[in-house]
């Protein structure tokens, strides 16, 4: 539970924004300019669902325009409000701008449990709310283009394009209205798992950086490395995933909303997985210590923290005990700014949201991008590439048998070599570059400039220029 002296999540923003900006020099009112919210429209509609109509209230924000369309999710969760909506689509605007997505940033939610409704209610809910956004224009390729968020994921997307593309039969860019949606609907590959990639490529980029491993107080790589994941959905699930399988993390924490699974040599994140679509519930898994205290787990010793759940999880109430030396905000807001303080006092280092999670919206761009072009990446130019690689493999086995050395290729080069980038291959490929200019350019500034100590400043002092720069470009 978040302490009430607190400041609430669009506070914990505006307070880091600030603490940015005091390090800048923005001609008059472009600061404020870029922090306040452009526009924020809430609806309120009915919905006739077992014999009575339904009232549901949906927000969507607005916060920058400077690039357009605006982007950013769209969540259905009772915990839904303006406030939160208004902190997530400015996290949006300074997430698209440090990742160099050419958006600016938006957010949407839906105030429902859809727990509590079957899929036909889902669909008749999520179309209506579609409905009211789409004849404002605030669903449109051109203008503004949601994307999943929690409580919601590719068939809310597919829904959300199909009524968008009711309402405007001549759009031949309809599809590109959302991101997300499934492949056969004009999705993309790589896109439900691309911001846990995200979150495993943005420690790949930090473990590479030497001078802030050694203020973090880590030494070698992730192999070995103990990590606790506290929420197991989309994001904390394939960033475990792909952190344990690929890079032998060992994950010895998996906390959830019913309690938290500990186990000192490591847990099978994909057992887990498999029994929570089971089951529903973490409660019962067997080759681990179940805790009824999930929270508590936050502050076990263990070398990386992933908070991947919800904002404010990490707050003045348990700051001071938080053990890890690395937090990696796979969430939005998952620190507040009064922890923030506490934890950077204490020498903790925090690889912030608004560039640890951006995998999902840096994905969504290409996705965007691939409906706009009307074609698949890798379409044109993979045969081709296969051809020229042949070329290289022939005259390399040609030579070998003119000379008589008769040395032969590894095991597996052709195969590999031979095979050309598909779309999963270049989304990954674009990910892992993304993830990594970005980060490069969060570094320099937090190991250049005496006045930034902490990664979070940095992400903002970068990303808050270039925005400035699209508003001069502008004439503001």
């Amino acid at each position: 539970m978040q302490p009430s002296n607190e400041p609430s999540f669009r506070e914990s923003v505006d307070i880091m924004f600030n603490r940015a900006v005091a390090l800048m020099d923005l001609p008059p009112g472009l600061e404020e300019k870029i922090r306040v919210c452009n526009a924020t429209y809430t609806v309120r509609f009915g919905v006739r669902l077992r014999g009575k109509i339904e009232t549901f209230t949906g927000y969507r924000s607005v916060h920058s325009e400077h690039m357009e369309p605006v982007k950013g999710g769209i969540r259905f969760s009772l915990g839904v409000n303006q406030d939160e909506v208004e902190a997530l689509a400015a996290l949006m605007t300074y997430k698209c701008s440090l990742v160099e997505a050419p958006f600016g940033g938006s957010k949407g939610g839906l105030c429902i449990d859809p727990r509590e409704y079957d899929d036909h209610e889902l669909e008749l809910i999520t179309r209506r709310f579609a409905y009211e956004l789409i004849k404002r224009d605030m669903i449109n390729p051109a203008q503004n283009v949601p994307a999943p968020d929690m409580g919601t994921g590719e068939r809310e997307m597919a829904w959300i394009a199909d009524q968008y593309k009711r309402m405007n039969t001549t759009d031949i860019n309809g599809v590109a209205c959302v991101t997300g949606k499934p492949i056969n609907a004009g999705g993309i590959q790589g896109r439900t798992e691309a911001t846990g990639r995200g979150v495993q490529y943005a420690l790949h980029a930090f473990f590479r950086d030497v001078e802030g491993m050694e203020k973090a107080g880590l030494t070698g790589t992730l192999k070995g490395k103990r990590v606790v994941v506290q929420g197991l959905g989309n994001v904390g699930y394939h960033a475990a995933k792909f952190l344990s399988e690929e890079d032998g993390c060992v994950i010895t924490g998996i906390i959830e909303r019913d309690g938290a699974l500990y186990n000192e040599d490591g847990l099978d994140v994909e057992a887990v997985h498999q029994w929570i679509v089971k089951h529903g519930t973490i409660t019962g898994y067997p080759d681990a210590q179940l805790q009824e205290d999930g929270a508590a787990l936050l502050e076990a010793p263990c070398d990386i923290l992933v908070p991947a759940a919800l904002e404010g999880v990490i707050n003045l109430g348990n700051a001071e005990r938080i053990a890890a030396p690395l937090i990696i905000e796979a969430a939005n807001g998952p620190v507040t700014a009064g922890a923030d303080e506490i934890l950077r006092g204490k020498g903790t280092v925090i690889i912030p949201d608004m560039y640890a999670n951006a995998g999902g919206v840096t994905v969504s761009y290409f996705e965007w991008v691939k409906n706009l072009s009307h074609i698949r990446f890798g379409r044109m130019q993979r045969r081709q590439e296969e051809a020229r690689h042949q070329l290289v493999v022939d005259e390399l086995e040609r030579l070998s048998a003119d000379s008589g050395i008769g040395w032969e290729l590894s095991p597996n080069f052709k195969e590999k070599y031979l095979r050309g980038a598909g779309e999963l291959e270049l989304v990954r490929s674009g990910l892992d570059d993304t993830m990594s200019t970005a980060y490069e350019s969060m570094a320099h500034v937090w190991h250049a400039r005496d006045d930034v100590d902490d990664l979070r400043t940095a992400a903002y002092l970068v990303s808050i220029e270039k925005v400035a720069a699209s508003y001069r470009a502008k004439g503001l």
